[in-house]
């Protein structure tokens, strides 16, 4: 059975919602000259500020684009639903964003962005613009501690975004953002459960079975699979199991700080989210670990998958002053 969205034609989904985009947020955003898939901020970019550029595929908003805007992101690729832009819009958002003091990418964990931003790197390098990648490896459930780097990249992604966006508004150095994207990643830790499928605008048939009863514990938000398949559980035990897996790797000790993310992926609404935040506000008081702030919905979602999300990011005293950093983006500011 085929799925009900308010779109005009599948193929015209990404271009259209990016012209909605702009429409909505002209202060914040613009589009490159004839490469509409290279949104750009209005007030980032800057000579002598290392830029900040970040990309993937749609149908995750608000991540990548609302994202973009003075004290985060400088600049975000855009390819089509669920897929990795290509080269051409990822030079475009660098050459816009280029301060003189290099270009940072920063993106998900997945083959196919890999390919194009380092084949856009390569092009890059040709007109002796500088760029570094710093892969975002938040995803616990897609590998086991000991091969991190095999790991995707989820909504850990706005925390470990909001980090390296600030180092590079307060003018750090590029080897200092950098180190500032890797220690910001290697310190984020995200778990999430799905209930239900989603559907690319293009096909309008779920991407994935599970069963009425069901849910898939570390589902991917592309549809990848899990690591199990479970009967659904009222909130507090799914809460407790990906909680149990994030602490169980973060290994903090009582009095430390941390950042909470209750995510939506798409269709779960704020009152179950905030089921959720009750109890992880709980399991947190329990190790005696201190909130030191909480964001709750909508932040990187899967089109209309049903699910949530889980992500802590363990702070110490730069991470903290790094994710405080005032920002102003099209979909968030603090």
């Amino acid at each position: 059975m085929k799925t009900k969205k308010l779109i005009n034609a599948g193929a015209d989904a990404v271009d259209e919602m990016l012209q909605g985009i702009l429409a909505a947020h002209p202060r914040h955003l613009y589009a490159v000259e004839d490469m509409p898939r290279a949104i750009i901020a209005r007030n980032g970019p800057r000579k002598g500020k290392v830029g900040l550029v970040i990309g993937g595929g749609s149908g995750h908003e608000p991540t990548f684009l609302g994202f973009v805007g003075k004290g985060l992101a400088d600049a975000a690729a855009i390819g089509n639903v669920f897929a990795s832009p290509p080269p051409d819009p990822i030079v475009a958002c660098a050459m816009a964003v280029d301060g003189g003091a290099g270009v940072l990418f920063m993106y998900g964990n997945y083959a196919g962005d890999v390919m194009n931003f380092d084949m856009a790197a390569e092009m890059l390098a040709l007109d002796e613009i500088e760029v570094r990648t710093v892969l975002t490896t938040d995803d616990v459930a897609s590998a086991p501690p000991d091969q991190r780097e095999r790991r995707r990249g989820v909504a850990g992604n706005v925390f470990i975004f909001k980090a390296a966006g600030a180092a590079c508004d307060l003018l750090y150095s590029f080897d200092d953002v950098e180190r500032v994207a890797r220690h910001a990643n290697a310190r984020t830790y995200t778990m999430g459960v799905a209930l239900s499928p989603c559907s690319l605008p293009q096909t309008l048939r779920p991407n994935f079975l599970i069963g009425e009863g069901e849910m898939e514990i570390g589902m991917g938000i592309h549809g990848e699979p899990g690591v199990a398949r479970e009967p659904l559980r009222p909130a507090d035990a799914v809460t407790d199991e990906l909680m149990d897996s994030i602490l169980r790797e973060m290994k903090a000790d009582r009095g430390d700080r941390v950042a909470v993310l209750v995510n939506s992926l798409g269709s779960t609404p704020m009152m179950e989210l905030y089921i959720m935040m009750r109890r992880v506000k709980s399991r947190l008081d329990d190790a005696g670990l201190i909130l030191h702030t909480s964001l709750v919905g909508n932040y990187c979602t899967s089109l209309e998958m049903a699910g949530a999300s889980i992500t802590i990011m363990h702070l110490d005293d730069e991470l903290q002053r790094l994710i405080d950093h005032p920002c102003d983006c099209a979909m968030f500011a603090r």
